[in-house]
């Protein structure tokens, strides 16, 4: 699982720059055609992730319920988003995926409630199968993130 681990902290370091090198106002722009935004996509990453290793495995979640509320499966931009919780969002970035690799190691994941992903329609059994799709999932916002940049800076 190191290089799974490895991937996602490497996932979010781009996820990270692409903050820092993104005004806020690029970050809420929704361009013709799609149906969320860069900061959305981000936050939906740190959300699902923490909704598939820690909800489904009966554990506490680092994020509010307000965020997960605002970024889980099926939401939408409800408005631009501050500073503050682009600020936010870029810390849960790596705090999350941290502390998830922590828990991993000390073998905090015992229990797991089958869930099957819309995306793929693969069914996750336990945190390692989450994890895997994690990866997969990280990765198709990353090019939805990169379509949106290439639209948002032409």
């Amino acid at each position: 699982m190191d290089f799974t681990f490895q991937v996602l902290n490497n996932t979010r370091g781009i996820f990270s720059k692409i903050i820092e090198n993104s005004s806020l106002e690029d970050l809420n722009k929704i361009p013709e055609g799609f149906s969320n935004n860069i900061i959305w996509n981000i936050g939906h990453i740190v959300v699902t992730e923490q909704l598939l290793a820690y909800k489904l495995s009966g554990l506490n979640m680092m994020v509010s319920d307000d965020l997960v509320n605002k970024y889980r499966k099926d939401s939408k931009p409800q408005g631009d988003v501050t500073q503050a919780e682009v600020n936010e969002i870029k810390a849960l970035l790596f705090s999350t995926i941290k502390k998830t690799e922590e828990d991993y190691k000390k073998g905090v994941f015992k229990d797991y409630n089958v869930y099957t992903v819309s995306t793929t329609g693969n069914t996750l059994h336990n945190v390692d199968e989450a994890l895997q799709f994690i990866l997969v999932h990280e990765g198709i916002h990353y090019g939805y993130v990169l379509a949106l940049l290439k639209v948002i800076k032409n």
